[in-house]
């Protein structure tokens, strides 16, 4: 990945934050995502995933909700997660073309006190990098290989929740940010990612028909595959229309 002008490295040191893409409507990244170096309550993401801290984190938030049912905890837990980890990414890169470097193994995460977790921190800034253009599959490899695959092992282990629950959710949050990430929706790119079932690699594209838009009243809806399961903890909205039951959609 090139990493020369017009941005490199050494201009981060006259970002305010993580990336120049954390700004205006995008600023709140600024609290998602950061240096781990600024993350001083951070935990390397392979001591909490695999010391059992994790499932303490879910335990504390379950008790939010009178210990309802554990697969909807964690589940609603992976949406927080996967918020403060795909969008400034997503982000990132439709904006700057800056590559965060999102490798599970060098990344810390931050709790709140209800152990849903704060920020995530990356080791640097990342690079920045044209190759691969505007294809989404090359921009998402390094997120899906590198992190998601080994979360949603986690989620599966510990939260009980299936993959494909767990791709819905993260899918939600890419297809959100491809589109609403600048000035030009990445509207094409957010349809080939889940239009797709296999990537230009050939392997299975695990968000393929997570999402489908369809009609309704005149206007199209983005409408999830499968479901969150947050209809099963209380005080909980509906995602309304984006939801994947029917029976749920206007509660």
């Amino acid at each position: 990945m090139a990493t020369g002008s017009p941005n490199s490295i050494t201009d981060v040191k006259g970002l305010r934050g993580l990336s120049a893409a954390f700004a205006g409507p995008h600023a709140w990244c600024n609290e998602k995502m950061l240096l781990s170096s600024d993350l001083a309550d951070g935990i390397p993401l392979t001591e909490f995933f695999a010391s059992g801290a994790f499932d303490r984190a879910l335990s504390t938030y379950a008790a939010t909700f009178d210990d309802s049912d554990r697969r909807a905890v964690a589940s609603m837990w992976s949406l927080f997660y996967f918020s403060s980890l795909t969008i400034p990414y997503v982000v990132a890169w439709a904006l700057e073309r800056q590559m965060l470097p999102v490798t599970f193994d060098e990344m810390t995460v931050a709790l709140s006190a209800d152990g849903l977790p704060r920020a995530l921190g990356v080791p640097a800034p990342g690079v920045w990098s044209d190759e691969g253009g505007r294809e989404i599959f090359s921009a998402l490899q390094p997120l899906m290989d590198e992190h998601l695959v080994r979360v949603i092992g986690h989620l599966k282990a510990v939260g009980g929740i299936s993959p494909k629950l767990a791709w819905n959710n993260a899918a939600v949050y890419i297809d959100y940010a491809l589109r609403c990430a600048g000035t030009e929706p990445l509207s094409d790119q957010a349809d080939a990612m889940t239009r797709l079932r296999l990537m230009p690699n050939g392997t299975p594209n695990p968000f393929f028909d997570c999402l489908r838009h369809e009609e309704e009243d005149g206007a199209r809806v983005c409408r999830r595959k499968i479901c969150c399961l947050r209809y099963l903890l209380p005080g909980i909205p509906s995602c309304g229309s984006l939801c994947a039951l029917p029976s749920q959609r206007n509660q």
